[in-house]
């Protein structure tokens, strides 16, 4: 049994829903925080997701970030040598959608030119009526981009647990990559 540590950035404008949806998977959809708080710099929380159909488990250490800018020295250290990245965004609000590209290349900074595995999140689904972000546009942009996509209502505890799936799947299939190759190399 493999089990692999993988370091999962989290980033998106303050208020779209990174920490919910964080503390939603990692407490297994048990807690869904009502009131909205700040996030000062980083959370970092742990979680082991199994890999199926393989005898893996990939350990995330998820860095819930600050959506502030005010913090973004402080989270310039800890982000250092990530593995996977997800960009969360709103779906009511076109201006966290057109931040996803900031976040994402200062995501992709700290990569060192490294392609790593990425997803890009759209949250607050349940609030239908005031959508702005259609599906269709954010899919486009997250496959322009080299992340794949999906879409939650952590509120609704719907798909909160895709993201860090993919995420974790992806990484498992990178270090198989990278096992072959070593191997073949030898």
């Amino acid at each position: 049994m493999a089990k692999l540590a993988a370091k999962c950035l989290m980033a998106g404008d303050p208020a779209v829903g990174k920490s919910a949806l964080a503390q939603m998977f990692c407490n297994d959809g048990s807690h869904f925080q009502k009131n909205y708080t700040l996030t000062t710099g980083v959370e970092m929380l742990v979680k082991n997701v199994a890999i199926p159909e393989t005898n893996s488990i990939v350990e995330l250490f998820i860095f819930d970030s600050a959506g502030k800018e005010l913090f973004s020295e402080v989270l310039e250290k800890l982000w250092e040598h990530p593995n996977v990245l997800c960009v969360v965004y709103d779906v009511t609000s076109e201006q966290s959608f057109n931040n996803c590209a900031k976040w994402l290349e200062k995501l992709r900074a700290q990569a060192l030119g490294i392609n790593l595995p990425g997803v890009l999140v759209g949250n607050k689904t349940d609030l239908i009526g005031r959508r702005v972000v259609e599906q269709k546009q954010a899919q486009e942009w997250a496959q322009n981009h080299g992340l794949e996509y999906c879409e939650t209502s952590v509120k609704e505890m719907e798909n909160f647990e895709a993201p860090f799936h993919i995420l974790a799947n992806s990484f498992h299939r990178l270090y198989q990559e990278k096992r072959g190759e070593t191997a073949k190399q030898k």
